[in-house]
């Protein structure tokens, strides 16, 4: 029997060819021509790249054979995800390679903002000597505000904290017992800008994120502060912070990632180049041997598993592994049931249960407490989130969570449900199940009340008394907006009760429309749900 076909289309390390083993017939091509690159993957069971190789619709038109992408790093920008599925072509990356890099990082942008350590040496690399000219400041006693308490932001705090730091944090998903565990005190967004004299942000880039430290935090902060950004470009609005930087609101900023990369002329990132209190890297965070290394090595482990047939843990798109033909569409339905319940919840996490119900219950359907867990954390966490530390979050928050199964189903063949204890007392429930010969995914249930809905990409959902003339408000409101309503469900358990109605949308909807429809219905409950593919 051949060997399956490794290609290795970007430079690796030797532990990377080394973790393949002598298995498979390995490979090498330059992944930037793409004439040759197609004509390699031709043959190929799995292709090894970094960010360099473009893995598009186009290139996987000519991998007939291509069973696995491993992306030896973190970002996927450069893998088509959703036609890599389509064409049953598993996506995998090395999710938490970079994070003690990342960590790093951030504590050296800290310090060479604290000590003008970039300044001072240009100086003196240019003759002058002006010791007066760069007085810094001490970590010593000063407040750091670290913005999304997960792996790396945790990291993060451990590492300040040994200069004898106050370590604040903001993170609506993280309870007080897991921040009382990181010796972190958890504060609002708001209470956070205004006591920090260095704020560093590690949340993941999601519609609700992106700019979320903009103008009015920037006016909040110390005019000694310093604000860092490792994680993602976008996190902060790139021309507020030009606009602080520059009236003295804030004393300095130090970035490695950029809304553009690299910053183009006419950017908003650009002018901030020329700033001299600002410490800029070229996206650096995972840049090292070590998490070159470790990257590599993960994602050679990986290939080697999915080749083999075994459940593959760090797979983005797909489980993979033996997973019965029955058990599989239901993953993509947990996946969004999980992303659907964290954006319902009102506070933090406690305890999760997976119930499955009906002929599931026949076959071993583990992944799907791992779907959701990995549906739950996509949208709120920083790092990437995969079957393998998806459990490992939970844990790290003080999650228990637990799968449950049995026989009975009334209304359908099956019915998943996710349902969970929340931190403010309150329980929160979503389930969904797949319906008709295309398997499609459908919301059945939130809490007590009963639906029957599409799950598609953009919902609302609102919760409010019974009363006439509710849906006309708000049908009105999204209607002078331009905004349409592709579909519409109300469950409600009496007459004037309360009344759960959940939107689907064409597009999404800005904050201020929905504070708008928000306060015109007087809404209990008001989400807006942003489903990521998956």
């Amino acid at each position: 029997m051949p060997k399956p076909v490794v290609l290795i289309a970007e430079v690796l390390s030797p532990a990377t060819i080394e973790a393949l083993g002598p298995d498979f017939d390995v490979r090498n091509v330059d992944g930037t021509d793409r004439e040759a690159l197609f004509a390699a993957l031709a043959d190929a069971h799995a292709v090894l790249i970094r960010s360099a190789t473009q893995i598009d619709e186009e290139a996987l038109t000519h991998a007939p054979n291509l069973k696995v992408v491993a992306r030896a790093g973190v970002g996927l920008d450069n893998v088509d995800i959703k036609a890599a599925t389509t064409a049953g072509v598993m996506v995998v990356n090395a999710p938490t390679s970079n994070i003690v890099s990342a960590a790093e990082l951030t504590v050296g942008h800290i310090l060479s903002l604290a000590r003008r350590i970039p300044a001072a040496h240009a100086s003196l690399a240019a003759g002058d000597w002006k010791r007066s000219s760069f007085t810094g400041a001490e970590l010593f006693e000063k407040t750091v505000g670290i913005v999304g308490l997960g792996r790396i932001g945790a990291l993060v705090a451990a590492r300040l904290a040994a200069f004898d730091m106050r370590v604040v944090a903001y993170d609506p998903y993280v309870t007080s017992a897991r921040a009382q565990q990181l010796g972190v005190q958890l504060l609002s967004l708001d209470e956070l800008v205004a006591e920090s004299d260095f704020l560093t942000i590690h949340m993941p880039k999601t519609p609700e994120t992106t700019g979320m430290i903009g103008a009015e935090q920037f006016a909040a902060m110390k005019p000694t502060a310093f604000v860092v950004n490792v994680a993602r470009g976008g996190l902060i609005d790139e021309e507020a912070l030009h606009a602080a930087l520059v009236a003295g609101e804030i004393a300095g900023a130090g970035l490695d990632v950029f809304t553009s990369e690299p910053p183009a002329e006419g950017g908003t990132a650009r002018p901030l180049l020329d700033l001299p209190n600002v410490v800029v890297t070229p996206h650096l965070g995972a840049s090292t041997e070590e998490a070159q290394e470790k990257a590599g090595v993960s994602v050679a482990r990986s290939v080697r598993l999915a080749l083999g047939g075994d459940l593959v843990p760090d797979a983005v798109n797909v489980a993979g592994g033996v997973i019965d033909p029955y058990v599989r569409p239901g993953i993509s339905l947990v996946e969004k049931l999980g992303q659907i319940f964290a954006a319902l919840s009102t506070s933090p996490l406690t305890s999760l249960d997976v119930e499955v119900h009906g002929e599931l219950n026949e076959y071993d359907v583990s992944v799907l407490k791992l779907a959701a867990l990995k549906g739950v954390f996509t949208n709120i966490v920083s790092e990437t989130v995969s079957y393998v530390n998806a459990p490992l979050l939970a844990e790290q928050r003080g999650i228990a969570v637990r799968l449950l199964k049995d026989d009975v189903s009334d209304e359908y063949r099956n019915v998943i449900t996710l349902s969970g204890a929340l931190s403010d007392g309150s329980q929160l429930s979503v389930s969904g199940t797949l319906t008709g010969p295309k398997q499609s995914e459908k919301l059945v249930a939130i809490n007590d009340h009963a639906l029957e809905l599409p799950i598609e990409k953009h919902h609302v959902v609102m919760l409010y008394t019974d009363r006439p003339g509710i849906v006309a408000v708000y049908g009105q409101k999204f209607g002078e907006a331009g905004i349409n309503i592709a579909g519409m469900q109300i469950s409600r358990l009496g007459a004037g009760d309360q009344a759960l109605s959940v939107l689907t949308l064409d597009s999404p909807v800005s904050d201020e429309l929905l504070d708008d429809v928000r306060d015109s219905i007087d809404a209990d409950l008001f989400r807006q749900i942003e489903i990521t593919e998956v």
